[in-house]
């Protein structure tokens, strides 16, 4: 093996680790965690299969094997984006519906206080 590989699975060991430290403190969700680990694995399968890359380029057609490496990874980066947008969208309705509920308790306490008042 060469140092470069040497390095490449030392770096994912260490990140892996580093993942699941983060998902027991509870710092990161498991369903943010499975692109993390995900990512991490497939470095890992090609630190460990160095001919790994090319074989699949040829497999699909593709010339030269960074350019598969990058088409890869823009298309995961829209797929996460889209899922993050999702996501964020889920959230906005919910605080919205959420401050519209304590409006309307508050405005239903403030009522109920005039009321006893009178």
């Amino acid at each position: 093996m060469i140092r470069i590989q040497l390095l490449t699975i030392v770096v994912n060991i260490f990140f892996l680790v580093y993942i699941f430290r983060l998902i027991v403190k509870g710092k990161l969700r498991e369903e943010y965690a499975i692109v993390w680990l995900i990512c991490t694995l497939f470095i890992m399968l090609f630190s460990f299969w160095r001919r790994g890359l090319d074989v699949i380029a040829h497999f699909l057609g593709v010339f030269e094997a960074p350019n598969l490496v990058f088409t890869g990874a823009i298309f995961a980066i829209f797929i996460y984006l889209l899922h993050l947008s999702v996501v964020a969208s889920k959230l906005q309705n919910n605080i919205r519906k959420l401050s519209q509920e304590i409006a309307h308790l508050k405005l239903a306490l403030e009522n109920r206080e005039i009321e006893n008042l009178k």
